[in-house]
C-alpha cells in the first residue's frame, strides 16, 4: 500500500499527463492520514509551486501546511554545486601538477550527456536520507520519463565514472594504489562496480591518497544504499501516470519494460483526465468512442500492475483546496 507501507515513492510519466498534480494530490492524502511528507521535485520544468497556488519554493525545504514540507530541485544549479565541490576535493587531495587536467576533466563533465542526472542524482540521494531519518514518506515528482529512466540506470554509472576519473591520473603510482583499494581486482572486474567497497579500503595509505579514497568511497556507499533502496519492494514504490491516449499509452509501455527489467517497484498506473460519463455532446460522444478503445488496450497492456482511474476535471487543479478534492478522488480510485 503505497502511503501507508512505503517510504519512498516516485511519481513518473511523460510530460503534460499530470504528474505533478497526482504528486501534489498524493502529499496532501498522505497528510490526511498523520504521515509526515517531504514533497520533491526533480523536473527541471517546476510545476510544484503552480500546482499549490504559491509564487516560488525553491531548492529549500519549505513548510505548506501541517505535515507538508515541499521542495524543488534544480538540475543547473546541481550541476554547478556538483562539480565545484568535486573539482574543491580533488585539489584538496592531488598535488598540483595535477590540477589542470582535474579542471579538464570537469569542463567536458559539464558538457557530457548525463551530467545534470549525475549531479542529481547524488542531491536525491542525500535528499532520500534525509528524508527517511526526518520524514514518514517523502515523495518525488520526477522529470519526462526518459530522464526518469536514466536518473534510475546512474548509480552504477557514476561508480564506473569514479573508476574512470583515477584511471585517468593512473601514471600517479599512489593514485593507482586507489583505484586497486576502491575497485575489485584491481580494476579488472567492473562487472559490478557497486558491490560494497571494503571497509578497510584506506589502510597502510598516506594521508593525502586516504583522504582522496575516503571521499570517493563516501560517495560510492551513499549512491550503492540509494540503489538498494531502489530495489527495495518493501520502502519504494513507482507509480506512472498516464492519459488514455496513443502517445502516454506507448511511452509508458516502453517505460514499464525496462523498470521490470530492473526489477524496480513498479506499484501501479494512475490513468488520468478519464472523461466523465456526464460529459455530453456530440464533440465529447466521438472523444469517448476513441477514448474507450484506448482504456481497453491500458487493460489489456498493463493488465498486471494496479490501475487507478481519474476523471477529466472540469477545472484546473491549483491550491490546496482543489488538490484535496483531488486527493478524494485518489482515494476513491482505491490508493491506500
Amino acid at each position: 500500500m503505497l502511503l501507508t507501507d512505503k517510504r519512498v515513492v516516485l511519481i513518473g510519466g511523460k510530460g503534460g499527463v499530470g504528474k505533478t498534480t497526482v504528486s501534489a494530490a498524493l502529499a496532501v492524502l498522505a497528510t490526511k492520514r498523520n504521515k509526515k511528507v517531504l514533497l520533491v521535485s526533480t523536473d527541471p520544468a517546476h510545476s510544484l509551486a503552480d500546482a499549490f497556488g504559491q509564487t516560488t519554493i525553491g531548492d529549500k525545504i519549505t513548510r505548506l501546511a501541517p505535515n507538508l514540507d515541499v521542495l524543488e530541485l534544480d538540475p543547473d544549479q546541481e550541476v554547478e554545486q556538483h562539480l565545484a565541490r568535486v573539482t574543491a576535493q580533488l585539489k584538496r587531495y592531488t598535488r598540483p601538477e595535477m590540477f589542470s587536467e582535474i579542471e579538464r576533466q570537469m569542463r567536458l563533465t559539464r558538457q557530457s550527456p548525463g551530467a545534470q542526472e549525475a549531479a542529481l542524482l547524488e542531491r536525491i540521494a542525500q535528499t532520500i536520507e534525509l528524508g527517511l531519518a526526518e520524514y514518514d514518506l517523502v515523495i518525488f515528482d520526477t522529470a519526462p520519463t526518459g530522464h526518469t529512466l536514466r536518473l534510475l540506470s546512474l548509480p552504477e554509472a557514476m561508480a564506473a565514472w569514479t573508476q574512470g576519473l583515477l584511471n585517468a591520473n593512473k601514471r600517479s603510482a599512489k593514485l593507482g594504489e586507489v583505484l586497486g583499494h576502491l575497485t575489485p581486482k584491481a580494476g579488472r572486474d567492473i562487472t559490478n562496480p557497486l558491490g560494497d567497497p571494503a571497509e578497510h579500503a584506506t589502510d597502510g595509505m598516506d594521508e593525502r591518497n586516504k583522504a582522496l579514497t575516503e571521499t570517493l568511497l563516501k560517495r560510492q556507499r551513499l549512491l550503492t544504499r540509494t540503489r538498494e533502496l531502489l530495489l527495495d519492494h518493501e520502502k519504494t514504490a513507482l507509480l506512472f501516470v498516464l492519459t488514455p491516449e496513443k502517445l502516454p499509452i506507448l511511452e509508458t509501455g516502453r517505460a514499464v519494460t525496462t523498470l521490470l527489467a530492473e526489477k524496480l517497484p513498479l506499484a501501479g498506473l494512475v490513468v488520468n483526465r478519464i472523461l466523465p460519463d456526464t460529459a455530453d455532446g456530440s464533440f465529447l460522444a466521438q472523444r469517448r468512442q476513441q477514448e474507450k478503445i484506448h482504456l481497453a488496450q491500458i487493460a489489456h497492456d498493463f493488465k498486471n500492475l494496479t490501475q487507478f482511474n481519474i476523471p477529466l476535471q472540469a477545472t484546473d487543479i491549483q491550491g490546496m483546496l482543489a488538490l484535496t478534492h483531488f486527493a478524494g478522488l485518489l482515494d476513491l480510485a482505491g490508493i491506500k
